[in-house]
């Protein structure tokens, strides 16, 4: 783990297709100070109005995770994120001149690249985390959520779904930039094609396609090349909770053992996880006791 914050070198920009919206979208990332926290800020918008990426900010989750404030919302936040905390990048601003972020194709992998390409920079001040002491869990229909104690972030993860090419899958990993580079980062968001195209006729996923999202049909996955990885869908879902875990603001001293998770019922877990103080502490790794 890494005892200090960092920031990105210089500026790095991409652009990409919004997934919803189809337009094409600009993404600038720039350095920022200590302490500082990842902030969006919408160049697109008179003031230029931000959002800082936190929890308390998340204004839906029914298709994507969206945080708003200050007059301003900015979707689709959990790839980037994503990449964020697998590359250990505490502090940032992401100008972005649209409502969606671009879902390039659909995995953090362009981010992780964009963010090397950028250079990583140590920063003078201390990372902080959340240590959790004992275990924070929530339950519902069938999903579940519970983080225990543990000297690393880990998350093991487990989807099920009633579908041949799918089924039931889990992964175990110890997040740290060489793993989240190598073995999650590049997983793809995933879906059914009849999916796909009901969302269309409802104006959504306009700019959705093979590019940018393995696509399920019948029992054939209609992507050339097929999966990246034998089980890149448990891996993706790996991914999306990195991401809304990163938003509760400092990186997690915990496992986090997820079950038919998505992003509405992570989130009411981090709302959970954040009322339960009498189980966690901030701390930094000089600090740690013992």
């Amino acid at each position: 783990m890494k005892h200090h914050q960092q920031t990105i070198s210089t500026p790095a920009s991409c652009s990409g297709v919004g997934v919803h919206s189809g337009k094409t979208v600009g993404l600038t990332i720039k350095p920022a100070p200590v302490n500082h926290g990842i902030r969006f800020v919408r160049t697109d918008l008179p003031g230029h109005p931000g959002v800082t990426a936190h929890f308390n900010n998340v204004v839906d989750t029914s298709l994507a995770t969206v945080i708003g404030a200050e007059g301003c919302i900015v979707s689709t936040v959990e790839h980037l994120m994503a990449g964020f905390t697998g590359m250990s990048i505490d502090n940032a601003i992401v100008e972005v001149n649209a409502y969606e972020l671009p879902i390039m194709d659909g995995s953090a992998g362009p981010f992780t690249q964009l963010i090397k390409s950028a250079g990583i920079l140590g920063q003078e001040g201390n990372k902080c985390f959340f240590k959790v002491n004992e275990p924070i869990s929530l339950s519902e229909n069938g999903k579940s959520v519970t983080v225990y104690p543990a000297d690393e972030f880990r998350i093991t993860c487990t989807i099920a779904y009633d579908h041949p090419l799918i089924g039931t899958q889990t992964c175990d990993f110890v997040i740290d930039s060489k793993t989240f580079e190598q073995e999650i980062c590049a997983a793809r968001t995933f879906g059914f094609l009849h999916e796909v195209e009901m969302m269309k006729r409802y104006g959504l996923a306009r700019g959705g396609s093979l590019d940018n999202a393995v696509v399920i049909d019948g029992n054939r996955v209609l992507n050339d090349g097929g999966l990246r990885y034998p089980d890149e869908f448990v891996r993706h879902k790996v991914l999306d909770c990195i991401g809304d875990f990163s938003l509760i603001g400092m990186p997690i001293m915990g496992h986090v053992v997820a079950n038919k998770s998505g992003h509405a019922f992570n989130h009411a877990f981090l709302e959970k996880f954040f009322k339960e103080k009498g189980s966690w502490e901030t701390c930094t790794l000089t600090t740690r006791p013992g």
